[in-house]
């Protein structure tokens, strides 16, 4: 934190010793001490609550951007069911719709026989690949 070397230290003890006396030294060291590992504390308390803060910011952050992904994700997901919805009732009523559906050959009867590339074949026709 601060660049001080022992020199420095030795520096500051003998004018300490010197304007103090060797009398109020020991309690103004002892009294420098407190001080000192009260304002540590003090920092290392506004450390950690600052660390907490800050996880406590992220931990809001991940979870914001986790429900922003589960929405997305649950909008993909409807957007997906309608549209096969949508597919399956164009494909049901095109079938509805169709003159092969099932429902349309019950009403008008069986379907007559048909030749290999499903051409229908009628009673007083040849087959042609039959005749060669």
């Amino acid at each position: 934190m601060f660049d001080i070397g022992f020199p420095e230290l030795v520096v500051i003890a003998i004018v300490a010793l010197i304007v103090l006396g060797p009398e109020r030294l020991p309690k103004v060291a002892r009294f420098a001490g407190l001080w000192v590992r009260r304002a540590r504390a003090q920092w290392h308390s506004v450390k950690d609550e600052l660390e907490r803060e800050l996880a406590a910011e992220e931990l809001k952050r991940s979870l914001r951007d986790t429900e922003e992904a589960l929405r997305d994700t649950e909008r993909r997901v409807r957007e997906g069911v309608a549209e096969t919805e949508r597919e399956f009732e164009d494909l049901r009523s095109s079938v509805e719709r169709s003159p092969e559906s099932p429902a349309s050959q019950d009403a008008a009867g069986p379907a007559p026989p048909a030749d290999e590339r499903g051409v229908p074949l009628s009673h007083g026709s040849r087959d042609e690949s039959r005749s060669t």
